[in-house]
């Protein structure tokens, strides 16, 4: 919900900052047919456009995962789906504008060219620089179509070669943002747009130098650590989750149970999301006092299926983080059911290790309901574990097994006898939380909190 409103809040500034300096209602009323198509072309070709640079504006702010942006979104995992859909919106915007701009033919085949507005005077600098201009933000065009299709198409291209096309964006943002800066009309820099226009330019342009400079994630909340041990939690590598025990360093301050990590093993590809699968102190530390972190890695792609052979202890990690909100904790007056499928069981184990015995500050903890779905139990090597986890956890955690091999599959029917007031906590696959999302839209009292691990 906080994304939705988000992009529609940015969508409907956007919008409002163009009319304020546009005045599309002025001049309308009472003109001839001719030059009415080709004031409505005119106006459809600039509103696309701020719409499309705002749009990219956003995007690249979003990919400097900033962790103040958590708050207002509700986690890092709903910063990234805003800036995906951001892309998106961009995207659709440039296809309306380039749709405006071709759309000059047909307006002079049917009505001719009586009424045709002049061409809008732009910077005094900028007048020489209008092909050029024009030149870039097509060819910009059709690679950011390109790159959105192959994001939303994922069987066309691997998750490993699509990053490393990604990484051209922040060349086209500036391609786009140089068409913008020399093709916007003069009138147009007036206030407030003008003004929305720089800061738009000005920040898109220094996150998209600062993502050419490879500084994303290498700031403060960057730690180098080393992989402390590794061990595969099943018999067969590349179908069982792997756990990873990372020794931090002694600038690492922490982390919440049910937070998650960017992390970068040494000689394999950049960074990838994992949960933290240990609560705070929960796994000990190293002899020379290194705090250590579990994460609990499902082979779910060629980069996760090959970890098992590709990692070694005393090999270097590098860990961005913690992100995310994922507490599992609500209202008092609502009850806490825990929703895990397959590999989304990682936030529960740290929640659940919370609660142990000797555990700190479990006073203020709820009691839950969880929900684990798996393929197969008998050959699940983590339910053991959650099982374990479950019957000493203070306060309690009621655990309810799905085994989909025997026909028990997790349908949002088995959540109605834990009340109308829930507060639904769900990580897992994309289908079981679309399942989950609908039951929660007609049951006006559930509120659902998804881990959403959706990073293309």
């Amino acid at each position: 919900m906080r994304v939705r409103i988000a992009f529609g809040a940015w969508w409907l500034g956007l919008t409002l900052a163009w009319m304020a300096v546009a005045a599309p209602w002025v001049g309308g009323a009472g003109v001839a047919e001719p030059t009415f198509w080709w004031q409505l072309r005119q106006q459809a070709l600039y509103l696309s456009g701020v719409w499309s640079i705002g749009m990219m504006s956003l995007v690249m702010l979003l990919s400097l995962r900033q962790r103040w942006m958590e708050w207002p979104l509700g986690g890092m995992d709903q910063v990234y789906r805003l800036h995906k859909w951001a892309g998106i919106g961009a995207a659709v915007a440039a296809v309306m504008h380039w749709g405006a701009k071709e759309s000059s033919g047909l307006i002079k085949d049917v009505w001719g060219t009586a009424g045709r507005p002049a061409r809008d005077a732009v910077l005094a600098w900028a007048v020489d620089w209008r092909g050029t201009a024009k030149d870039l933000g097509e060819w910009a065009f059709y690679t950011l179509l390109a790159l959105v299709v192959l994001t939303l198409w994922q069987r066309l291209l691997p998750y490993r070669p699509w990053r490393r096309l990604h990484r051209v964006m922040p060349a086209l943002y500036l391609m786009l943002a140089f068409h913008t800066l020399a093709l916007m009309p003069l009138s147009f820099w007036r206030l407030p747009m003008g003004g929305l226009m720089a800061v738009l330019l000005g920040v898109g342009s220094g996150a998209a130098l600062w993502s050419l400079a490879g500084r994303i994630g290498r700031g403060r909340n960057s730690h180098r650590g080393q992989v402390h041990a590794v061990q595969l939690l099943g018999p067969v590598a590349g179908r069982d989750p792997l756990e990873v025990l990372c020794a931090m360093p002694t600038t690492w301050q922490g982390h919440q149970p049910g937070q998650f990590v960017f992390a970068s093993f040494e000689g394999l590809e950049g960074p990838h999301p994992f949960t933290i699968a240990s609560a705070p102190g929960s796994c000990g530390s190293t002899p020379d006092g290194r705090p250590l972190l579990r994460l609990v890695i499902k082979p779910l792609g060629d980069y996760t299926r090959s970890l098992h052979a590709a990692l070694q202890p005393g090999q270097t990690v590098r860990i961005e983080g913690p992100y995310g909100h994922f507490d599992g904790q609500g209202a008092q007056a609502r009850t806490q059911v825990w929703v895990a499928g397959g590999v989304g069981v990682t936030p529960f184990l740290a929640l659940l290790e919370a609660r142990q015995p000797g555990a700190a500050q479990t006073d203020a903890l709820q009691p839950a309901h969880l929900h684990y779905c798996t393929r197969n139990a008998a050959q699940d090597a983590v339910l053991p574990r959650v099982r374990q986890l479950c019957e000493q956890a203070q306060p309690p955690v009621h655990l309810q097994v799905h085994d989909a091999a025997q026909g028990d599959c997790l349908r949002p029917e088995h959540l109605v006898p834990h009340g109308t007031a829930l507060d639904i906590w769900l990580c897992g696959p994309a289908g079981l939380g679309q399942a989950v999302r609908q039951a929660a839209d007609r049951q006006r009292g559930w509120r659902l909190h998804q881990e959403a691990f959706q990073m293309r």
